[in-house]
């Protein structure tokens, strides 16, 4: 057995992210393993801190007199290679992404804690019921065929299905699933939303019954720690749950599926801020697994590979049942021009009223995403925007209007500079002012709210789902949560209120992101039935992302958003780096920022800004920004690795650096 361990300790701290060597004694010999979380003496006064163990030897690097004693194993590691993969795929983390090994260790490796031995509502509900399997359509079974001939000959290369909402992608993760399970391999299935798990995993326990778990944000570190050592332990074949369940540590990964690919919760808000998508297709190169990714409005990313030949294409061109619903666009521009001030239009209130009498369902989806920062033009539509970098400038409080890459800005006017309206200025409407004038204008109606508001306790998503689900509302309103993949069949009528609302965010994406959005709210629509309808009411109606969402043309808006990325160099055409300084002091911050945006000029690089980041200021800690564009993904790397030496040797600045790459 091995004598010494290689620990990186417990503290996110880049001059001390390397290992330290420790000795296991006997007594500890054999409970220390690879991915073991271990208590160690550190420093020279010997303070008791916990530790990863990242590798283990039969020989010192140090004189033994100056190896220290492991004190305790505060948890074990795995026994197989499940342990060694994830622990592989942290070290290819930290060096894609940037941040320190404990922070990417963190992210991989379950933490263990108390967990509390009662059965939750979730697992009660949750049990095999017997349901009749279902009949899978034949474009369906073409995309299984196909799947189970590649995956039998060994082929891994990943699969981009590309359906339409409704199309059934559900049913067929569900099958080749059961295709791999069945080879004695194990399967994680990942998903964008909390607001999904309940729906989904009721489908994978009716196929799976016991073998199956699920992962979310409103379970303890307990119950998360359970659950992955359930997996570890071979009593589960499928775990389910967000970008975290990728590393469930499954004795033998088969397959990894990601519905949704497009979704952005699926990348990493702090440090290693990683990419699902990248993450998932290195772990199954890691593992030997097959890789599934499925969406209605694939990623631009992803379909750009699928296009160049990494990825291989299936489509699901059509609904199993129902057909894809009629979308009309309403321009809120005339609705003003009429005297109608509303957040209705005209046409919305009187299909509401319809629905209403025919005791029909309705959803209306509230585009908030990024309202708080662009100024339009109400009567005219005109947006303020950057001269050098085509993305809406954000209203500052100081009443300056703002670019966020290159720090371009102007003073706010009182008066549109297109038209002279004086109806200029941002949205301030939510979903509690949408509730209240859906009372006022029809009383007695049943309404349901969904957002962050209404859903901050655990089961609150699936309380709002099954009820509107059984029909004890006749109204769902909602913000980008109710839009992700949810099947209400008694909904006839999605009103999708201010459209373009996510055009305009300051984001190179806000047209890929917005298109998704309409494109999903609109699949709410007619899921069971012929008489879907959709109503985009927008300010922007020629925009294409308006245009395209409402014929459902998801390869016309890849077109025009391609062209557009390849004209202004961005992913994926040109990859590219956020480096984002923070510092409690100002000044610091600024000094940082100047001198690495100077470092990083180099051969085959284009640095933009620095600049203020989008929100300049978080709890009193300042943040700074510049952006660094190169074709070499590899150049973008070593100027990270420059950057971080740099970080490392200024003993000046106490303040931190986190990169973001294609984002």
């Amino acid at each position: 057995m091995s004598k010494y361990a290689d620990v990186i300790i417990e503290i996110s701290h880049e001059k001390l992210d390397r290992t330290f060597q420790y000795r296991i004694n006997d007594a500890l010999l054999d409970r220390v393993r690879l991915g073991s979380r271990v208590l160690i003496p550190f420093g020279k006064g010997d303070r008791r801190i916990a530790g990863y163990v990242v590798g283990l030897s039969d020989r010192s690097v140090i004189e033994e007199s100056r190896i220290k004693d492991i004190e305790d194993v505060l948890y074990y590691g795995a026994s197989d290679r499940s342990m060694d993969i994830l622990l592989q795929l942290a070290a290819w983390m930290k060096e894609r992404y940037g941040g320190t090994m404990i922070n990417a260790l963190k992210c991989v490796l379950p933490v263990k804690a108390a967990v509390r031995k009662t059965k939750t509502k979730e697992d009660i509900v949750l049990e095999k019921t017997g349901e009749k399997r279902i009949e899978v359509s034949p474009g369906q079974r073409k995309v299984i065929d196909a799947f189970k001939s590649a995956y039998t000959a060994g082929d891994r290369t990943p699969m981009l299905l590309f359906g339409v909402t409704g199309s059934g992608k559900t049913e067929v993760y569900i099958d080749i699933i059961e295709e791999v399970v069945k080879s004695g391999k194990q399967a994680i299935m990942l998903i964008p939303e909390i607001a999904l798990t309940y729906q989904t995993a009721k489908r994978f326990f009716e196929r799976f019954g016991d073998r199956v778990s699920y992962l979310h944000s409103r379970l303890s570190k307990g119950e998360r720690y359970d659950r992955f050592m359930k997996a570890k332990n071979g009593e589960i074949d499928v775990m389910i749950g967000p970008r975290s369940a990728l590393f469930t540590p499954f004795p033998d990964t088969g397959i990894v599926v990601m519905d949704e690919e497009h979704d952005s919760s699926y990348r990493s808000e702090s440090m290693p801020k990683y990419n699902t998508r990248e993450t998932a297709e290195k772990l199954c190169d890691l593992t030997g697994a097959a890789f599934v990714m499925g969406s209605a409005t694939p990623s631009v990313d992803a379909f750009y590979m699928a296009q160049s030949g990494r990825y291989r294409l299936m489509r699901l061109p059509e609904r199993v049942s129902g057909k894809l619903p009629k979308v009309e666009i309403v321009d809120m521009r005339q609705e003003l021009s009429n005297g109608n001030r509303s957040m209705f239009s005209e046409k919305l209130q009187n299909l509401i009223k319809d629905r209403l009498e025919k005791k029909e369902q309705i959803i209306l989806f509230l585009n908030r995403r990024g309202y708080a920062g662009f100024v339009s033009c109400r009567k005219c539509g005109f947006v303020y925007k950057c001269p050098h970098c085509d993305v809406s400038l954000i209203h500052h409080r100081n009443g300056r209007l703002v670019c966020h890459y290159c720090g371009y800005s102007v003073e706010m006017t009182k008066t549109c500079p297109s038209c002279g309206s004086k109806y200029i200025g941002g949205m301030k409407a939510g979903t509690e002012q949408v509730e209240s004038r859906l009372a006022a204008m029809f009383p007695g109606v049943r309404t349901l709210r969904m957002d962050m508001d209404t859903t901050r306790k655990k089961g609150d998503y699936e309380k709002i789902l099954k009820s509107f689900s059984a029909n004890r509302a006749d109204i769902l309103i909602g913000t980008q949560m109710i839009v992700k993949g949810h099947d209400f069949p008694n909904v006839t009528l999605v009103g999708i209120l201010a459209a373009d609302l996510s055009l305009h965010i300051g984001d190179f994406r806000a047209g890929e992101r917005t298109f998704e959005l309409l494109t999903q709210a609109a699949g709410r629509a007619g899921r069971a039935r012929d008489d879907g309808l959709v109503v985009i009411q927008t300010y922007d109606p020629e925009n294409p992302a308006v245009k395209l969402a409402a014929t459902q043309d998801y390869e016309g808006f890849f077109a025009e958003e391609a062209s557009y990325r390849e004209l202004c160099s961005y992913p994926p055409f040109m990859h590219m780096m956020t480096v984002t300084v923070l510092d409690e002091d100002r000044n610091a911050a600024s000094d940082f920022i100047e001198r690495a945006a100077v470092m990083s000029k180099k051969d085959g690089v284009f640095v933009v800004g620095p600049s203020d980041a989008a929100i300049s200021k978080i709890k009193d800690v300042y943040r700074k920004c510049f952006f660094v564009k190169s074709a070499g993904y590899d150049k973008l790397i070593s100027v990270k690795d420059d950057l971080e030496k740099m970080r490392e040797t200024d003993v000046t600045f106490k303040g931190k650096m986190e990169f973001d790459f294609d984002h």
